[in-house]
């Protein structure tokens, strides 16, 4: 009978009884045992990813895309309380395996009215819950997270923090600089400085002494022989792959291919989340340029990802995105009553014209804006610009030229958008394992989750209670005084005096200072510590 050890990592069944292969010896039949036991996992998310999106990246690059050859089924996207997520309970159910409120970064929601949800405990709501990298970090696995936004942004930081309100980002980068991932790869540079900090921490100056190589070129990521490595390329996030400086920011598919090298060192194996954070924000912006831009550079990445899969035969590869965006079809108003007569390169012919996104775009423009209509026909081939085109892009607010000329190439390429915001519909789960174990049908955001967590062998619910105990009544019941504010725990009793840093891996007790497993959470009610923690404080 076969049992299940907390969150060590435990071979499937499929694994146990190994997948038979028949080969010929001397014309005998011969079953031959292949070892075919999962020790990583990669999920690759290109935030905001339409199924349309895709398919208007294939026709522009001309060729299929690496994702087509792993398609598998279909994922519902709704989280707790709407039937169309923001993005962070969205990546919160990826990381844990449960759905969540908008705004709600690895933590339970405060509410579950959605069709088919169960009611939220008393007691439970906001409180944090194990994601599969701290899962995969406690079975002694090597962890990563790469996006392309600023690494303390809604998705990547499902994985690694803990808090409800994707806004705190002083919060959320503190939990990621002192939750023992090892490989961290993205932007956001500017909110790990005193001056873009709310509270003046220097939080660079902390993650180096933690023993990173704390890198910011590209040179500097690829000469880093360092087990332990943090990449901060940009000040927010970082530039469309179009617009990319390859002298300045890595590509995405650069980013995967150094994460699997420093972390496939590790004989247990290693959990990797990539996203391609800004194909989300094109389609907000109903920018098809950046859109195509960016699901082109994911797949790069994906191909990163699956190649290493297919050669090193241990390695489940998982691409799916958290929700639809923009409402891009193929097709609008203007093909109607020609749709089907309408050429392909009516579609493609004005987006191929495009040399940067609209975000780019801007850099180009001069101070008053007088040089618009030269702008437009010498980067985007756009010779026909209306006077209220033209006033539409020089009126636009610095950071927003997407929103400004995504809608002017779309209407020039027939793409059509019902909206600026996210939308409700199934996506495409995309998915490989070397043992032919694969999710297929329609399944639910959260069972991403569990088929990850199940074919590395975790038990979340198991790491939920070791990382996030209800400190003050566990402290109380061990007759220690419980004190806290926003910044520190402190714990006291008789001489013993234990302090606990809020949203660090921190113990210091009685002036010496130890390491725990799991980081200090505080929600905006209560406090949660590992339980390594409370044991500290004996009885």
């Amino acid at each position: 009978m076969l049992k299940c050890w907390g969150i060590h990592t435990k071979k499937s069944v499929a694994a146990l009884l190994a997948t038979m292969m028949l080969t010929v010896s001397g014309g005998t039949a011969m079953a031959v045992e292949k070892d075919t036991t999962i020790k990583n996992v990669i999920i690759l998310i290109p935030d905001g990813m339409a199924n349309d999106a895709t398919a208007l990246a294939r026709w522009y690059k001309g060729s299929s895309l690496t994702l087509d050859s792993m398609a598998s089924g279909m994922v519902r996207t709704h989280s707790a309380d709407a039937p169309i997520a923001d993005s962070a309970p969205a990546g919160t159910a990826f990381a844990t395996g449960h759905k969540s409120h908008t705004g709600y970064v690895g933590v339970l929601p405060d509410e579950a009215t959605m069709p088919g949800q169960q009611p939220i405990a008393a007691g439970d709501a906001k409180k944090p819950v194990a994601s599969i990298l701290e899962a995969s970090k406690l079975a002694g696995k090597s962890t990563g997270i790469i996006a392309t936004s600023e690494i303390m942004h809604a998705t990547p930081a499902d994985f690694t923090a803990h808090y409800p309100d994707r806004k705190n980002y002083d919060a959320l980068s503190m939990q990621q600089a002192y939750n023992g991932v090892d490989v961290v790869l993205g932007g956001g540079g500017k909110f790990l400085e005193p001056a873009g900090r709310k509270d003046g921490q220097d939080l660079i100056a902390q993650i180096k002494d933690q023993g990173y190589d704390f890198v910011t070129t590209p040179e500097g990521l690829k000469n880093s022989i360092s087990s332990k490595l943090w990449g901060s390329f940009s000040p927010e996030a970082l530039a469309y792959d179009l617009d990319r400086d390859a002298s300045k920011e890595p590509s995405l598919a650069e980013m995967t291919t150094k994460a699997i090298d420093v972390l496939s060192k590790n004989d247990k194996g290693f959990f990797l989340m990539v996203e391609g954070s800004k194909v989300d924000w094109a389609a907000h912006a109903n920018d098809p340029t950046g859109i195509i831009s960016d699901v082109l550079s994911f797949d790069e990445a994906v191909k990163v990802a699956l190649d290493y899969a297919k050669q090193n035969q241990n390695t489940v590869v998982v691409a799916v995105t958290d929700h639809g965006n923009g409402g891009l079809t193929i097709g609008s108003s203007d093909t109607t009553s020609n749709y089907d007569k309408t050429p392909l390169a009516s579609f493609i012919d004005p987006l191929k014209k495009a040399k940067l996104t609209g975000e780019g775009l801007e850099a180009k423009l001069n101070a008053d804006r007088s040089n618009i209509k030269e702008v437009l026909s010498t980067y985007f081939g756009i010779t026909d610009l209306t006077d209220e085109e033209v006033k539409t892009i020089k009126d636009a607010k610095e950071g927003s030229m997407n929103y400004a000329v995504g809608p002017i190439i779309s209407k020039r390429a027939n793409i059509g958008w019902t909206t600026g915001g996210h939308t409700g519909g199934d996506v495409v789960l995309y998915t490989y394992a070397p043992n032919g174990d694969r999710p297929s049908g329609v399944i639910d955001n959260t069972d991403v989750n569990k088929y990850m967590t199940r074919v590395l062998g975790l038990d979340l619910d198991t790491v939920s209670k070791q990382l996030f105990v209800p400190a003050k009544a566990a402290f109380e019941a061990k007759g220690a005084k419980f004190t806290a504010d926003t910044k520190v725990i402190t714990v006291t009793k008789g001489s013993n005096k234990l302090e606990l840093p809020v949203y660090k891996n921190i113990a210091t007790l009685n002036g010496k200072n130890s390491t725990l497993n799991g980081v200090v959470v505080f929600n905006g009610v209560d406090y949660f510590v590992p339980q390594q923690a409370i044991d500290l404080i004996q009885r």
